[in-house]
């Protein structure tokens, strides 16, 4: 079986769906001649031509707009925004239309719409260049969103994206997109959109994270007592949540910490908290801690680690959650 890193993954994902259904059209900036900004649609255009990879301009409201015209006409286009930071000029678009199209045509026109975002800091980007903004997007019924962790699930959650009757928004955490490989295979397989993975069981406390911040928990899970029992749990989707995961595990060590990159205050680890409360509360042996970015822009990249919830800081988290 052969090993793919993350952008590998992501690339077959697209060849395989291409190849299966004619259907299937990627466009964005740059993504035809020069295979993207980080290379990730490289040799599409070649092999499936400039009708169906396609050079837009620097628009992203354009993109979306025919993105989402594309989808209205039955196609399953797959735009590309360069980097999150750039989504505003595409969220009325994608928010305002995409999102609500099958509500107010009464399910008459769904939009098979997937939004490929390279997302996350810790690549010492300039600004507009490293933000984490999922719970934006989940906060708005119509959309769902995605966020791989490893090649495997990558390409497993963009094949069901792409087959999703909905808008996806399919965010890649691009600190991870060359840091390893693993084996994935060749033939065509889902994941299931809204299922979280058990990364490793344990007993004594649940760590929920995912994207990039899955691999500074393992990290800092290496450095716990070893009699420290951790459960680590990757959502992989962010909406619609995998609450039963979660209060499955929570239920079982009564202790949780949330991680993510994105900012404290109304973060996606806010909205897990109170659902763990609401599901769990007779359980909880400790308050839910959260390990997160912080209120503020995200700095520019010589305090970007300083920002992101690295090793230490979950370390940290983990012990006085355990502590309580």
């Amino acid at each position: 079986m052969p090993e793919r890193n993350l952008v590998q993954a992501i690339n077959h994902a697209l060849v395989v769906e291409m190849e299966a259904d004619e259907r299937v059209v990627v466009l964005g900036e740059d993504i035809g001649l020069n295979g993207g900004v980080f290379r990730v649609t490289e040799g599409l255009q070649q092999t499936f031509g400039p009708d169906r990879v396609v050079d837009t301009p620097l628009a992203e409201s354009g993109i979306m707009g025919s993105a989402i015209g594309l989808a209205m006409a039955g196609m399953r286009p797959v735009p590309e925004i360069q980097f999150e930071g750039f989504m505003g000029p595409a969220y009325d678009q994608l928010v305002n239309h995409a999102a609500r199209y099958r509500t107010r045509t009464r399910g008459a026109i769904t939009i098979p719409l997937t939004v490929r975002v390279p997302v996350g800091g810790g690549i010492h980007a300039p600004e507009l260049h490293s933000d984490s903004p999922e719970a934006i997007y989940a906060h708005h019924p119509g959309l769902k969103v995605v966020m791989p962790t490893t090649p495997y699930d990558a390409k497993g959650l963009l094949i069901s994206a792409i087959r999703d009757p909905d808008p996806v928004v399919y965010f890649e955490p691009k600190r991870v997109y060359r840091s390893f490989k693993e084996e994935v295979p060749d033939e065509s397989y889902e994941i299931p959109i809204g299922e979280a993975k058990v990364v490793s069981e344990g007993d004594d406390i649940t760590v929920i994270t995912w994207g990039a911040p899955v691999f500074q928990c393992l990290d800092a899970m290496d450095k716990l007592p070893e009699d420290l029992s951790v459960e680590l749990i990757d959502l992989r989707t962010i909406f619609p949540i995998d609450i039963d995961t979660i209060a499955q595990s929570v239920e079982k060590t009564g202790r949780c910490v949330i991680v993510h990159e994105a900012p404290r205050t109304c973060g996606m680890g806010a909205e897990i908290s109170s659902l763990i409360q609401e599901r769990c509360f007779l359980h909880l042996e400790a308050p839910v801690q959260r390990v997160t970015g912080f209120d503020t822009v995200m700095p520019y990249y010589k305090l970007e680690l300083e920002y992101l919830p690295e090793s230490p800081r979950i370390e940290k988290g983990i012990r006085e959650c355990v502590a309580y």
